[in-house]
């Protein structure tokens, strides 16, 4: 039986069917949606859990604000919005598809026609949404589309069998009430989703009508299903065979049309179709994800342009003028009202570089304005801004004809959404590092100040901007020449260095000099330039780089007042391959992050010219590290003395390609040469690089463990150390009070290891006065203070903590701490985070790379945690080890890390050392107070950390505040 196929509902849509919108803080998704649905004819309940109200005019739906619901309570707001409905038909609809209106009707009006059917719906397509394009994927397959039989049984194992998710069907209200009356609180929404197919197919029949009923956007990353249901309905561990069969039961107790069977038939049934379901899902017999088509729409036409793939399937009833006609309707307000995360992340890139193209510059003309504009035009014909301004400079050109097809184009825009793309942009990190810049600049009053201060001091320094020009690129070239010529700072000289024709015939007196290189004596005409400039600060670029406005001005006055210093890195700005800014705001001189990540930490360092000279200049030897090898030079030449950092971006430039360069790792190889290790470079994450000192001693290692009351974690504590430590060379001191718990004393006293000696205090001591204590009897020459609670992960942890322990400039080795979910729980410690002393990346993949790919290599940080912490030993005696009477309540170990700092030792943090432990921070505020005012001056400012991050939150975020103190500057 097909049933009645009907058209015409006797009464109208507004009183037959209510379309129930889901959505969770997603205002973007919402007024999209509601401005598709506000032309369907029936009413609209939207169910919306975010925790704030949306702006916007909802006065044309019924709109509920259900912010007690959240996220995770999705069975609770759609059983509560399930109540409220009073149409006989419902269908669920979430924000980002678009179920076709005809479709609505003509399901609405099957079930009209039809009262032994529950269910009626059509066939999905899916979409993806990108910058300037939409690519369409097949889900749905042919399959049966009639599910009639009057057995309930063999309706559910035919529908199951090939099962297409009936989720966003038009459904009786009647019995989906039924349903979520029933449904156990608290039920998941893989559970949910599998009992609602199962019990609308048991209580009714259900047809799939042969037209196109819903497109909805594709879940980048996992299936449209969602792989929970698959992983409830196979995973064969005891917690998820015990909730599958709890499930089971609660189906098989509910009154539907299967009849005949008894509770345990029943039950063995609903088993039955979860493994029907199970291989239709593995099998994909009824679904897929495969593209079909591409649309792309980059003018101002009706239609976009189509882009078939190989593979068609005509089958679907997709095929016909009707629907591309509303592909065409849902593609526009994609474009024009952009939401997907996807879509979004492209249009960054796309609107930074619209931005940039819009803003004036030097010498403009009505033409050179207008060619631009008609560059951004190119990028993205959705930005209304773009549009209205290109309409006005048509009229200013005179070319009214097509001023008016674009004003055309800009009404249609509006007819769908009056609010531009900005408020969206200028929350994105692009939006709030140009708000950022610009804040940066210094006002006309400022600058006034600026000029006369800087003409009383002989002009300040002067910068000697070295342009490499190796393509011979004439446009490149004139962006850093405009950004320079449009910044606030004129004291600088500019040579380019080019493979083509010099632009002019110059001389190195000009502020423009061209020089005529080869790849064969680029070194030696950068160093002869050098010899020959009369700048103090020597800085190398890119052609194609853009100077900040405001950077070399305010690096000029830094510079007046500072002395000693022999090279200066700064911040910079980059732009990825899609135009979106990151920044990149370094910590200061990091010299173990600098050999771990050249790639980001030797770019565009200003160099005093006379150190540059004394070093001998740039060699050719490695001429694709040039700036990497000379700053290992001027190390080997004066230490790390006069090596500092300016907290400010001088230069926008292209995101460094993250590969491995030969010329890095032979540069790293010589400067450790020269320090007299044999070491071994080898490549770590992409661009960066990991040290082996190759040390040939083995020293003694005295790992020191507190006993504490928690036999548990203590007893895991130690075999973690003794099962899975692969150096031989170590002890395990354990520092017992005497007031220890019975159990644990009990337990100490059966420990029978060669490896183990138990330290029993004379009285009762803090766990900090412990390590000091165990420390006088330690025989090693290098101390492992380890928590109690944490667990060792890698059997290498003590060579690796060793291959820098024992580097001469080394005083403190900290590990990479990951809690039982395999998360970040702490990863060196930043002081003044979150108000106190912090981690950044908490809750991060351990394997994630982090910010500047902080998170996967070594570096230096001002201090770690004691959860394990490497000291050598004469060391920690000679600084008197932990302060057990001021920090005897928490954060002796980051005094003893600035201890270690301040008396010219580095700390080093590596990942290559997991540990075990949750992580937290003692809560110690009078000893947080003491720690502050000790070390008042490391707290000012973190140099392991930048002025320009924000101190809130995860860390490694852009601070708020942007604007820059000029009057301090001419103090």
């Amino acid at each position: 039986m097909q049933g009645k196929y009907g058209t015409e509902n006797k009464l109208p849509l507004s009183e037959l069917l209510t379309v129930v919108l889901i959505t969770h803080n997603r205002p973007a998704f919402l007024r999209r949606a509601l401005q598709y649905y506000s032309s369907l004819p029936c009413k609209v309940l939207v169910l919306d859990s975010s925790p704030e109200r949306p702006e916007g005019d909802f006065s044309s739906v019924d709109y509920q604000h259900l912010p007690q619901f959240a996220y995770w309570g999705m069975q609770a707001k759609l059983t509560y919005g399930v109540e409220q409905l009073t149409t006989p038909y419902m269908v669920f609809a979430a924000d980002d598809d678009f179920i076709l209106h005809e479709s609505l009707a003509e399901s609405v009006s099957f079930l009209e026609a039809n009262r032994d059917y529950g269910l009626c719906h059509g066939y999905c397509l899916m979409y993806l949404a990108l910058a300037g394009s939409v690519s369409y994927y097949r889900r749905d397959k042919k399959i049966c589309e009639d599910y009639a039989s009057e057995r309930a049984e063999d309706r559910v194992l035919d529908f199951m069998h090939q099962y297409v998710p009936p989720f966003y069907g038009v459904c009786r209200t009647s019995i989906i009430k039924d349903w979520y009356a029933a449904l156990p609180p608290g039920t998941s929404f893989e559970w949910q989703e599998i009992g609602h197919t199962y019990y609308l197919l048991a209580n009714a029949k259900a047809r799939v009508l042969p037209i196109p009923y819903v497109v909805r956007e594709i879940n980048v990353g996992f299936s449209d299903h969602n792989t929970e249901v698959y992983h409830a309905l196979s995973y064969v561990d005891a917690k998820s065979v015990a909730e599958r069969d709890a499930f089971a039961e609660f189906l098989a107790s509910l009154p539907t049309g299967i009849k005949d069977l008894d509770q345990a038939q029943r039950k063995a049934f609903a088993l039955e179709s979860f493994a029907a379901m199970t291989d239709s899902l593995v099998t994909g017999r009824a679904l897929t994800a495969e593209l079909i088509f591409q649309s792309i729409w980059n003018n101002v036409s009706k239609q976009p342009e189509r882009k078939f793939g190989p593979l068609q399937y005509v089958e679907m009833p997709f095929y016909n003028q009707r629907f591309f006609d509303l592909l065409a309707g849902f593609e526009f307000l994609l474009h024009a009202m952009p939401a997907g995360r996807v879509q979004l992340e492209q249009l960054e890139g796309v609107w930074t570089r619209q931005d940039y193209l819009m803003q004036a510059r030097n010498n403009d003309t009505p033409e050179s304005v207008l060619d631009r504009l008609w560059q951004a035009h190119d990028s993205n014909v959705f930005n209304r801004r773009v549009i209205k301004r290109l309409v006005e400079q048509l009229h200013v050109v005179g070319d009214d004809t097509q001023a008016q097809e674009l004003a055309a184009w800009d009404a249609r825009l509006e007819s769908v959404s009056k609010a531009d793309h900005y408020p969206v942009f200028n929350k994105m990190r692009s939006g709030r590092l140009l708000e950022w810049l610009a804040c940066r600049e210094p006002d006309a009053q400022q600058r006034a100040a600026i000029a006369a201060h800087l003409a009383a001091n002989n002009g300040g320094p002067q910068f000697g901007i070295f342009l490499l020009d190796l393509d011979d690129n004439v446009e490149k070239l004139q962006v850093t020449l405009d950004s320079l010529v449009e910044g606030h700072s004129k004291a600088f000289k500019i040579v380019v260095f080019t493979t083509g024709e010099p632009q002019a015939a110059t001389t190195a007196q000009n502020t423009l000099h061209f020089v005529r290189v080869t790849p064969g004596n680029l070194v030696d005409k950068l160093n002869q330039s050098a010899a020959q400039s009369p700048c103090d600060w020597l800085l190398l670029a890119q052609v194609g780089d853009e100077f900040t406005a405001g950077g070399l001005l305010r690096a000029g006055l830094e510079l007046m007042s500072a002395t000693g210093l022999r090279a200066v890195a700064t911040d910079e700005i980059q732009r990825n391959e899609e135009g979106a800014l990151i920044d990149v705001f370094r910590p200061g001189f990091n010299l173990d992050l600098l050999q771990s990540n050249p790639s980001l930490m030797a770019r565009h360092w200003l160099i005093r010219r006379d150190v540059f000279l004394e070093a001998g200049g740039y060699q050719a030897d490695f001429s694709k590290a040039m700036e990497f090898d000379l700053l290992l030079r001027l190390i080997e030449q004066g230490g790390l003395d006069g090596l500092a950092h300016l907290d400010e971006p001088l230069l926008i430039t292209q995101v460094p390609v993250q590969e491995e360069v030969a010329h890095e790792r032979q540069a790293l190889l010589r400067h450790l040469s020269n320090r007299g290790y044999k070491a071994n470079v080898t490549p770590a994450l992409p661009g960066t690089w990991q040290v082996d000192y190759r040390h040939t001693e083995q020293p003694m290692v005295s790992i020191i463990l507190p006993a504490g009351d928690d036999l548990v974690a203590l007893r895991r504590c130690l075999e973690g150390v003794l099962l899975r430590t692969r150096y031989s060379r170590y002890e395990v001191l354990i520092a017992a009070n005497p007031t220890q718990s019975a159990q644990v004393n009990d337990w100490l006293g059966t420990l029978r290891s060669s490896k183990v000696n138990v330290l029993r205090a004379d009285q009762p001591l803090s766990e900090v006065a412990l390590y000091n204590a165990a420390s006088e009897q330690a025989q090693g020459e290098y101390l492992v203070l380890l928590a109690t609670d944490s667990e060792i992960v890698n059997p290498n942890w003590i060579d690796s903590l060793l291959n820098h322990a024992q580097r001469p400039e080394v005083g403190v080795v900290g590990a990479k701490l990951v809690d039982r979910d395999g998360k970040v729980s702490q990863a060196g410690l930043i002081l003044g985070l979150n108000g106190g002393v912090g981690s950044a990346f908490i809750g991060e993949k351990h394997s994630a790379a982090g910010y500047m790919q902080r998170l996967g290599v070594e570096q230096n940080y001002s201090a770690v945690s004691k959860v394990c912490l490497m000291v050598r030993k004469e060391l920690f005696d000679a600084l008197g080890g932990l302060d057990e009477t001021t920090f005897a309540a928490g954060f002796s170990d980051v005094d003893l890390c600035l201890k270690i700092g301040q008396a010219g030792f580095l700390t080093v943090w590596t990942p290559s050392v997991q540990v075990l432990h949750t992580g937290e921070l003692p809560q110690a505020p009078e000893a947080l107070q003491a720690l502050r005012e000790k070390w008042s001056g490391a707290f000012a400012q973190d140099p392991a950390y930048n002025a320009n991050l924000a101190l809130a939150g995860k860390g490694f975020a852009l601070a708020e505040k942007a604007s820059v103190d000029w009057s301090q500057l001419l103090a």
